[in-house]
């Protein structure tokens, strides 16, 4: 049975690009974002993002021997938290003679005067090349991932299937070494896109690793399935468009059953987004009959979910930059998947086949995808391996969160992921159980060394499983109309915390500790490290947090 995936692109990042010797002229690819600790001093003695730049800058000047850094290195700034008590948190990306590092990325910790305190770094391995001439071509290279993309989609005819290799310094699996990166994109029988990213040693022509880049979630207005919402709409003479002047003007289109057509990367065709409009701003009928009913949901969830991050969290838009995305519904003919794409900046919507998924336009549906958006501008976890089941993960505990945050009474907050899209023909009442991730018959309750070779929304099973016994605990209890019962790998009882101090806790170590690498070790010590930072070592949080990783067999 299919799952539900969304195209993990990355858009070009459009910044200055500076050699170590000329540190101070790094310059910003992602916005500022406050994080409220612990009381300080007023906002206008806190350090601008500006400031917290130029303090990192000196910072890798000084400290280059001991991040690893050297003169063959160049550093971009990816992201900025500028905490209440002025203490700063720089996060880079790192190229090699000009290739792009996966796994190079790190954060610089600065106290709030800027003197350094200390770093998270995605590897801690010397980068350092013989040659950076590949003895496998860049068609080869295509080649081999276009055949794994087939391979893949086995049974399946696939058409338009291209590839487009990037060559690249990994430091994600081991030593490092040069590797292609090739992005194998193609369209199943239904014109449906689906793609794989291959990682292959550009010296021996190994494969390193390989995953989707389409990342799952599987998947005043009258909505499919959350009731009649309120709607911010945006009045042009005597028509409304569904366009949210509040929310950054966030919108939402009919995608027309149509499809993108992407070659190389490049998309020569998009489906459109052809702005919904309304003449009394009352939206939809509650029914598929009405083509603006999934439109009401999708406009609902994209609201709920900027509130969420924002009114939580203190984050203005996906990005952080007050930038509104924008949805596309009905996307092509029975389309079982929703998917957050970096490069258009949108969430995308499909009906569902009727029998498997109805339309996937769920409130925990838009919090998850657009959730990927989050993670992909802040710690991107690579989608693969136990960090491909954190970052699945993540979209699961946040989507979960908006759901909770919308305290809609049409759908109320539970710990199940898609219940509101499967259709009988599915066979179980979600896609997904944090509180017991394995009664969806595949994901994992507890971490094993096995683990990372699991399908990452499988692999995502240990986190969903740690947040649900964090939030509310071990035992039997109802959530939302649904009875739950959070069990432990250890036989250990756990006191929950409430959903929302695992949420700050969480955003924090997303935001500020965890990098491309972070695996479930590594996560344990970044959400103990938020802990610490919002309420203490030796606090009960910070107590919790052990407890959770501990019932889940991390640590």
């Amino acid at each position: 049975m299919s799952r539900i995936r969304i195209p993990a692109r990355t858009p070009a990042r459009h910044v200055r690009r500076s050699r170590l010797a000329a540190a101070g002229t790094a310059a910003v690819a992602a916005g500022l974002l406050a994080t409220a600790l612990t009381p300080a001093a007023g906002a206008a003695d806190r350090p601008t993002r500006a400031t917290a730049i130029g303090n990192a800058a000196a910072v890798l000047a000084d400290e280059a021997a001991r991040l690893g850094l050297t003169s063959a290195q160049d550093t971009t700034v990816r992201d900025v938290v500028v905490d209440a008590d002025g203490e700063q948190h720089v996060r880079y990306d790192r190229t090699y003679r000009d290739l792009p590092v996966l796994g190079g990325d790190f954060v610089v910790h600065l106290a709030p005067n800027g003197d350094y305190r200390d770093a998270d770094r995605a590897t801690t391995r010397a980068i350092s090349l013989a040659t950076v001439t590949p003895s496998l071509s860049g068609p080869k290279a295509a080649d081999l991932a276009a055949a794994a993309l087939r391979a893949a989609n086995a049974g399946e005819t696939l058409k338009k299937v291209t590839a487009k290799p990037e060559l690249v310094v990994d430091a994600l699996h081991g030593t490092p070494k040069l590797a292609w990166r090739t992005n194998a994109v193609g369209q199943d029988s239904l014109g449906n896109p689906v793609a794989r990213t291959v990682l292959t040693d550009a010296r021996s022509g190994k494969q390193i690793d390989a995953w989707d880049a389409i990342e799952t979630a599987s998947g005043d207005g009258s909505s499919l399935y959350g009731g009649t919402v309120p709607l911010e709409t945006t009045q042009s003479g005597s028509t409304y468009q569904l366009k949210d002047p509040t929310r950054g003007n966030t919108y939402t289109g009919d995608a027309a059953n149509k499809t993108d057509l992407c070659i190389l990367g490049i998309c020569f065709s998009r489906a459109p987004a052809t702005l919904f409009t309304d003449a009394d701003n009352h939206w939809g009928t509650g029914t598929t009959a009405d083509r603006s009913t999934a439109a009401v949901d999708a406009q609902y969830g994209t609201d709920e979910t900027w509130d969420y991050y924002k009114n939580v969290h203190g984050r203005n838009g996906i990005a952080g930059d007050g930038k509104g995305s924008y949805n596309r519904v009905h996307y092509g003919n029975n389309y079982n998947n929703a998917f957050w794409d970096d490069s258009c900046f949108c969430m995308t919507y499909g009906d569902g086949d009727g029998t498997t998924f109805g339309p996937l336009v769920a409130l925990d549906v838009a919090g998850h995808e657009m959730s990927h958006g989050v993670t992909s501008k802040t710690a991107a976890l690579t989608y693969s391996g136990e960090p491909g089941g954190l970052n699945e993960a993540t979209s699961d505990i946040f989507g979960t969160l908006v759901e909770f945050y919308a305290a809609n009474a049409s759908d109320p907050g539970d710990y199940l992921i898609g219940e509101k899209i499967v259709r009988s023909g599915f066979g179980k009442t979600a896609l997904r159980y944090m509180d017991q991730p394995s009664k969806d018959g595949s994901s994992a309750d507890c971490w094993s060394s096995s683990v990372g070779n699991l399908d990452v929304h499988y692999s995502s099973g240990v986190a969903n499983h740690f947040a649900y016994l964090l939030a509310e605990g071990s035992g039997a209890k109802v959530i939302g109309g649904v009875q739950h019962n959070g069990t432990t790998c250890n036989g250990a009882s756990v006191t929950g915390i409430g959903k929302d101090k695992l949420g700050a806790i969480w955003y924090r170590a997303l935001t500020v500790y965890m990098t491309s690498s972070t695996n479930y070790a590594g996560a344990r010590t970044a959400t103990l490290n938020a802990a610490k930072d919002l309420y203490g070592s030796g606090s009960t949080e910070y107590n919790a947090v052990a407890a959770a990783w501990s019932a889940v067999s991390v640590g």
